[in-house]
């Protein structure tokens, strides 16, 4: 009887907090409140930083940082023209590249955002790491790893707030934040992004780097690179969580007249 009440509580608070997804307007799920979600997620970040050395003064360090705090200001403007400037509230923007040969990236809720230096061969140029950390922006900006970490809370860990959990159960807790946030593999849970996921992030991904003032175009062309690579290889970090195939591709073409209205905004 308990465990009933518990779990309509649950969802009543699932109904109380869900919001929507900036293009797709989709309602989704976020228990986690914010000043909680970040404070763990700075926290995280601040492992990886222990974890992995980083790349400083280098020019592919510069460009990680100046395409960030380019997709930075696009997604201001963005969320400003579309009234949905919350989304950024409290973000401590950060463009780390790290150093390590897994083919991956990743951005944290908060605003902090982790290349390696093993996508750098992939992504080959400046408009390709666009590609790359404007679809990890696009994550953190649509809250997904707030609803992906609630989700686990609920079906994991039975719906407690995320304190509890951390004082339950710290290390598997911290373990299921960063599956969360994309970075599952470094911590051996894997936890792939959704398919709704996914065409959200590449969605909103391709508008920032676009009005960031990259071309839009590229997309195509650095996911048929990242499709070639796995073709005699197993898939890479980065493709191990974020599927790409043909119906990706495909969708981003259908997109890419919108898109390129925004690169022409983003040049003039």
């Amino acid at each position: 009887m308990k465990h009933g009440i518990y779990f309509l509580i649950a969802w009543f608070t699932v109904f109380l907090l869900c919001q929507p997804v900036p293009v797709t307007e989709r309602n989704q799920l976020q228990l986690i409140p914010r000043s909680q979600l970040f404070a763990l997620s700075f926290e995280q970040y601040n492992e990886m930083r222990k974890q992995y050395p980083q790349e400083k003064g280098t020019s592919n360090a510069q460009i990680v940082e100046r395409v960030g705090n380019n997709i930075r200001s696009a997604v201001g403007q963005y969320l400003k023209e579309n009234n949905s400037e919350g989304r950024i509230k409290d973000f401590k923007w950060e463009f780390t590249l790290f150093k390590d040969t897994m083919v991956n990236a990743w951005a944290m809720p908060g605003g902090k955002v982790g290349v390696f230096t093993g996508i750098l061969p992939v992504t080959q140029d400046e408009n390709g790491l666009a590609v790359v950390m404007g679809h990890e922006i696009a994550h953190a900006v649509a809250g997904h790893g707030n609803e992906r970490l609630s989700q686990l809370l609920l079906i994991q860990l039975g719906g407690i707030t995320l304190q509890e959990a951390l004082k339950k159960n710290s290390k598997m807790t911290r373990e299921l934040a960063l599956a969360a946030f994309g970075l599952g593999a470094q911590v051996g849970l894997m936890l792939p992004y959704s398919r709704l996921h996914e065409t959200e992030a590449d969605q909103l991904g391709l508008f920032f780097m676009a009005l960031a003032g990259y071309d839009p175009r590229t997309a195509v062309n650095f996911w048929e690179r990242m499709m070639e690579s796995r073709t005699n290889a197993p898939p890479p970090e980065f493709l191990s969580t974020h599927p790409s195939d043909k119906a990706r591709i495909e969708k981003l073409q259908e997109i890419m007249p919108q898109a390129l209205e925004y690169y022409r905004r983003g040049n003039q």
